[in-house]
């Protein structure tokens, strides 16, 4: 039995089709079973603070988010049996970012209290996800014109049924217990050439047009609050430019090369139309 949390996420969903296609009992720990939609062959079990241990019965491995992370919860895992843990971590730790970064320190806490819990542990860190596209869905579904910041910013987003895929590896073979996985896409996109590629999908030619990252914030980033925008900006104006990292974790360890942004998008093409 694996049990994993976050289970109604993008990785998470992936990681339950794919335990279950594998024909391995599953454990969905979701916060609102009613509406998590999940296959019909997991076992779904609200997730939250106030839960009951017993979540974890008979479950020998947790995938874990940091979020999700804290000393309770794995000394309530570890004393219901569970003797693995793969976490979904974050490549900021490994980047050399400025570790008072809120998301270095969010991963760089999870990590630890993992290293300290006394059960075995694998680290997924994936640098940019391609389902951050998704920030431009609404713009996408109403116009052919995407606003954004850092026109030239580049990127290897992965796609997050290949962290699926890794997690899955981790978590049903041996000889990943103190691995780090350093996951990225296969190819750099900058910004304007992932909307390029979505716009392929969806069939129209979208035009990204810069804007000013001071006056970014109301306007595109509303939800995020003002000192982790600001650190954000930061990131991103580091990557104007750059070449990314890319790695071939994904294929190391699964056998199958990861996939570009391009197949991303052909997958997600409903979500910009929809």
């Amino acid at each position: 039995m694996i049990a994993v949390t976050g289970a109604t996420g993008n990785v998470g969903r992936a990681l339950v089709d794919r335990l279950l296609a594998a024909g391995v009992p599953v454990r969905a720990l979701t916060r609102d079973p009613e509406r998590a939609a999940l296959p019909e062959g997991a076992e779904v079990v609200r997730f939250g603070p106030e839960e009951s241990p017993a979540r974890f019965a008979g479950a020998t491995s947790l995938f874990l988010y940091a979020q999700a992370t804290s000393v309770a919860l794995l000394e309530a895992a570890r004393a219901q049996g569970v003797r693995h843990v793969v976490l979904l971590s974050s490549g900021i730790i490994h980047r050399g970012v400025d570790d008072t970064h809120p998301i270095h320190v969010l991963h760089a806490t999870a990590e630890r209290r993992i290293r300290d819990s006394g059960l075995a542990w694998t680290f997924l860190r994936p640098n940019a996800f391609a389902t951050n596209a998704l920030q431009w869905a609404p713009q996408i579904r109403t116009g052919n014109t995407v606003r954004g910041v850092f026109v030239d910013a580049r990127f290897a987003p992965i796609h997050e049924d290949d962290i699926a895929a890794v997690a899955e590896r981790a978590l049903l073979d041996e000889g990943h217990e103190a691995a780090v996985h350093h996951l990225t896409g296969p190819e750099a996109y900058s910004n304007a050439e992932q909307v390029a590629a979505i716009g392929a999908a969806v069939g129209r030619e979208l035009t990204f047009v810069e804007v000013d990252p001071a006056e970014a914030g109301a306007e595109l980033f509303a939800h995020v609050p003002p000192p982790m925008l600001e650190r954000m900006l930061g990131s991103f104006a580091r990557t104007v430019g750059v070449p990314p990292e890319i790695t071939a974790t994904v294929e190391d360890v699964t056998g199958a090369p990861g996939r570009t942004f391009t197949r991303w998008a052909r997958d997600h093409a409903a979500d910009f139309t929809a």
